[in-house]
């Protein structure tokens, strides 16, 4: 049985929920449990504070970790992380108050910083050659400033909505963060195998999401050019069409060049090109 710790509430709950049944691996976690067991994967899931996660798995208590990467490295436990997930997106970022003039990273000489996340600043800090008083507080650090605690604040941003809110404008980034897989560098060999499969899985998953399957009509004068910017996952599939002179083109493009290979095929007199979600890509 693989043990797998997950955020028990908060921003990457939901979506580590939703990997886990995109897998295909169904689980009772309703009635605010803290444990529970998957009905069809040898996997038991444990809900923890995020701040947690990264003790759990250092301590064997779990093997694996879904973590914002920003915790991980600021509890600088000795784990591995093995896969950036893609979602809960964010970065911890130094902000100060709006009326302050704020040129360049100097002037945050001899300031005071709020913050929840102080070896990660401290470490940011050194590296600029900048001292700065640090403040560690936990909670609502956006409030600092406003109260008179602290001259600036370092904290997570996704939208920067909640800076506005307080009065604050982002003036530095420390660090970009994402949700990781982290898991226990003595993990024993049954269990490896076990997250193998988890990870064949997730692969699939991910892969599926960035990329999208496409059909289109070609004129055959055409082809080789159209399959040069279609590679697919080795070739793409040319099927001849009744219509004397065309076939149909089948292939998978990668989300982040979708459009300009749209454009291309267009060009190209492609015609009828449909776009298909994939839900699975195993390589």
């Amino acid at each position: 049985m693989l043990k797998i710790a997950i955020q028990r509430s908060g921003r990457l709950y939901e979506d580590s929920i939703k990997l886990l049944k995109e897998c295909g691996i169904e689980l009772n976690n309703g009635n605010k449990q803290l444990k529970t067991s998957a009905y069809n994967f040898p996997l038991e899931v444990y809900f923890l504070r995020d701040d947690d996660i990264p003790q759990y798995v250092y301590d064997g208590v779990a093997d694996v970790g879904i973590v914002g990467e920003n915790v991980l490295l600021e509890k600088g436990k000795d784990i591995e992380l093995i896969y950036r997930l893609g979602f809960g997106r964010c970065r911890l970022s130094i902000a100060v108050p709006k009326n302050l003039k704020y040129n360049s990273i100097a002037d945050l000489e001899g300031l005071k910083i709020a913050t929840t996340y102080s070896s990660l600043l401290q470490t940011f800090l050194n590296e600029k050659k900048v001292t700065a008083e640090i403040h560690e507080i936990s909670g609502s650090v956006e409030i600092a400033p406003g109260i008179g605690l602290a001259d600036a604040i370092c904290d997570l941003v996704s939208s920067g909505s909640t800076l506005f809110t307080n009065g604050l404008k982002e003036v530095e980034v420390v660090l970009r963060s994402e949700a990781v897989l982290a898991i226990n560098k003595q993990l024993p060999a049954e269990k490896k195998d076990i997250l193998e499969k988890l990870m064949l899985r997730i692969n699939a998953v991910k892969t599926a999401k960035n990329n999208k399957y496409i059909l289109l009509n070609a004129p055959n004068n055409k082809l080789k050019e159209i399959a040069s910017i279609l590679p697919g996952m080795k070739s793409p599939t040319v099927v001849p069409l009744a219509e004397e002179g065309w076939s149909s083109v089948q292939s998978v493009v990668n989300e982040n060049i979708f459009w300009e290979v749209i454009e291309k095929l267009k060009a190209l007199g492609a015609e009828g090109i449909l776009v298909v979600p994939i839900e699975k890509m195993i390589m």
